[in-house]
């Protein structure tokens, strides 16, 4: 079995040699880039398994890099690793559908075991997804994940990079029940235990969108006391 490829994107020279060498000692396969630019560059050519992705860069900064990677691939595993280390900045990098976020400084042992969950999870997540045509259809709504939009009698809705990748989540577990711990898992990246209310706003949104009657859901229910369960 072929290493792991674990793409480093980060300016600072002694920083990215350190990280390099640490993944490298796990048996990885690294490349860097010195900038965004390049970044995208070998992410393009190379196709790593995971990208390590700094925020604040020249000539691209790292909110860039994620938006244009994210126009092409919803599911490429991407950790943050940034001084920036606000709560907005989280937020912001969420949004734009980074899987995990980790602030510098950071422990070493932390950052190599995030790694590897996000290797394991994008294995998982592939996995699926070979599953999963680039159209499904239920109800009257068929969503196009390639055009990243729904259709619903005759109307194309628009659909965030972020929803595209929990319905694919709950498609994949259709009929089943998905605990919010997994749902804030594998859709946001969220360690366990984390209280947060990104999940209920996100149902909210999803229920407009999919439900004739938000309030009392046909396809997607709430399971008292663990989740939410997909019924197409």
């Amino acid at each position: 079995m072929s290493a792991s490829k674990i793409l480093v994107v980060e300016d600072e020279d002694h920083l990215a040699e350190g990280i390099k060498l640490n993944l490298k000692l796990k048996g990885y396969d690294v490349q860097r880039a010195a900038n965004g630019q390049q970044g995208l560059e070998i992410w393009k050519q190379w196709k790593p398994d995971l990208i390590v992705l700094d925020i604040m860069m020249p000539i691209m900064d790292g909110y860039q890099v994620l938006e244009q990677i994210r126009k092409e691939d919803a599911k490429q595993p991407i950790l943050i690793l940034s001084a920036k280390n606000e709560a907005a900045d989280k937020v912001k990098a969420l949004q734009k559908g980074v899987d995990d976020y980790l602030d510098k400084p950071f422990d070493l042992e932390e950052f190599l075991l995030r790694v590897e969950r996000l290797l394991i999870r994008g294995e998982w997540s592939q996995s699926k997804a070979d599953q999963i045509d680039d159209l499904f259809s239920f109800g009257s709504f068929t969503i196009d994940f390639v055009q990243c939009h729904f259709v619903s009698r005759g109307k194309k809705i628009p659909l965030t990079v972020q929803e595209l990748k929990v319905l694919r989540l709950f498609i994949a577990h259709q009929g089943k029940p998905v605990t919010r711990e997994q749902l804030l898992k594998e859709g946001w990246g969220y360690d366990e235990g984390t209280h947060t209310r990104t999940l209920d706003n996100f149902m909210v949104r999803l229920r407009k969108y999919f439900e004739s009657d938000p309030k009392n859901p046909e396809y997607f229910k709430s399971v008292r006391g663990l989740g939410y369960r997909f019924d197409p």
